[in-house]
């Protein structure tokens, strides 16, 4: 009965310290930065600026390359490249989401330890990622504080 107990308060202290992490995590993408928005708040505005330009070809593929991941985490996941790609699309002024824009910024979205998945998920969809290698560069752990002064050097 003493290691069930001991047990029980090991697994309860290990779910909370998880649950306290992502729980941290989301609290420091609420704090403001220097221009005085957010990380959300940022994702909020690149969604709403764009949500017109996406037609139901941009949707589904977003909605293929999502897939892999898994369904606990996909909601936050597709919110936060949708709001990269449309993060792109205006950079570049574009009317509409195109491919192009789509798979760049699903690209920059990417942390670098999931390339791995996205290449081999391009791949399926018949997508050449060539083009797009000096993007894989720009990967999330890089890119965090001076990505566009980079990407636009490109």
């Amino acid at each position: 009965m003493e290691w069930f107990v001991v047990f029980w308060g090991f697994f309860l202290i290990v779910i909370m310290g998880i649950g306290g992490f992502f729980m941290f995590r989301k609290f420091l993408k609420r704090l403001p930065k220097e221009d005085g928005k957010s990380m959300m708040d940022w994702e909020e505005y690149y969604m709403e600026k764009t949500i017109h330009m996406w037609d139901s070809k941009e949707k589904e593929l977003l909605e293929e390359l999502v897939s892999p991941v898994p369904e606990l985490f996909r909601d936050v996941a597709r919110h936060k490249i949708a709001s990269k790609i449309g993060e792109v699309a205006l950079n570049k002024n574009h009317e509409k989401i195109t491919e192009e824009s789509l798979i760049e910024g699903y690209i920059l979205a990417t942390p670098k330890r999931d390339h791995k998945f996205l290449r081999k998920k391009l791949k399926q969809e018949n997508i050449d990622a060539a083009p797009y290698e000096h993007l894989f560069e720009l990967s999330q752990k890089d890119y965090s504080a001076n990505w566009k002064s980079r990407y636009n050097q490109r």
